[in-house]
C-alpha cells in the first residue's frame, strides 16, 4: 500500500505543479480527503484567476512500459461500487505516467462520451489492493493512449519536469512543450491514484 500511496501522492504533486504553471495566478485546493468531493470523483479544485473553478481527477500509473490508460469501471468489486471513470464530476482527468515521465490531460466528459459506446472493444483488467487485512478488487478497461488521442479532441501530453533522484534515474525524457498524445502498444494494469 505504501508504494501505491507514494505513487498517488507524486501524481497529485505533478498535476498540481502543471495546473499552477499552466495558469499563473491560479490556486489549487486538495480535496481528496473531503467527503463532499470524494463521492464526486474530484481530487483537486483548480481555482482560475477569473474565479472559475474546475474539478480535477488525478490518476498515477507506475508501470514503466505501458502506453495505455486504465479507466476504472468498478471501484470495489466485492462491494459492487462504481468506478470513478463512470461517475466523476471532474472537468479534467490528469493521468500521470510516473516512470515514463508524462502527464496526460483528458477532458473527462468528452473522454467518457467517446469511451462508453466503444467499451466492449477494450479488455478488462482486475487490479488488487491490500489495505491492512482488507483486500479488494478494482476493475478497469485497458484503453490505448493512441485510441483516446485520435478519438477525443483536446487531449494533451506534457513531459514531466524531473527532480534529481529515483524518478530521474528512470531515464525520463527532457522537458518539452505539451503536445497531442501519440501512443504505442504495451501491457496495461491498474493505476495508482487517489480517486
Amino acid at each position: 500500500m505504501r508504494g501505491v500511496q507514494g505513487a498517488a501522492d507524486r501524481a497529485v504533486q505533478h498535476a498540481r505543479a502543471w495546473l499552477l504553471e499552466t495558469e499563473p495566478g491560479s490556486r489549487v485546493h486538495d480535496v481528496q480527503e473531503d467527503p463532499r468531493f470524494q463521492h464526486r470523483g474530484v481530487d483537486l479544485l483548480w481555482e482560475l484567476p477569473s474565479g472559475e473553478v474546475r474539478g480535477i481527477e488525478v490518476k498515477g500509473d507506475r508501470n514503466a512500459t505501458r502506453r495505455r490508460y486504465f479507466f476504472e469501471l468498478v471501484s470495489n468489486l466485492e462491494k459492487d461500487t462504481p468506478g470513478c471513470f463512470l461517475y466523476s464530476g471532474a472537468d479534467l482527468l490528469v493521468y500521470v505516467f510516473l516512470s515514463q515521465g508524462e502527464l496526460h490531460v483528458l477532458p473527462m466528459r468528452a473522454t467518457r462520451e467517446w469511451f462508453l459506446p466503444r467499451a466492449k472493444e477494450y479488455p478488462l483488467k482486475h487490479a488488487f489492493t491490500q489495505t491492512g487485512a482488507i483486500r479488494y478488487t478494482t476493475v478497469g478497461a485497458v484503453v490505448s493512449v493512441r485510441d483516446v488521442a485520435e478519438g477525443v479532441p483536446g487531449v494533451l501530453r506534457v513531459p514531466l519536469k524531473r527532480k534529481a533522484g529515483a524518478e530521474a534515474e528512470a531515464g525520463a525524457p527532457a522537458p518539452e512543450a505539451p503536445s497531442p498524445v501519440a501512443g504505442g502498444k504495451d501491457e496495461a494494469g491498474g493505476p495508482d491514484g487517489p480517486g
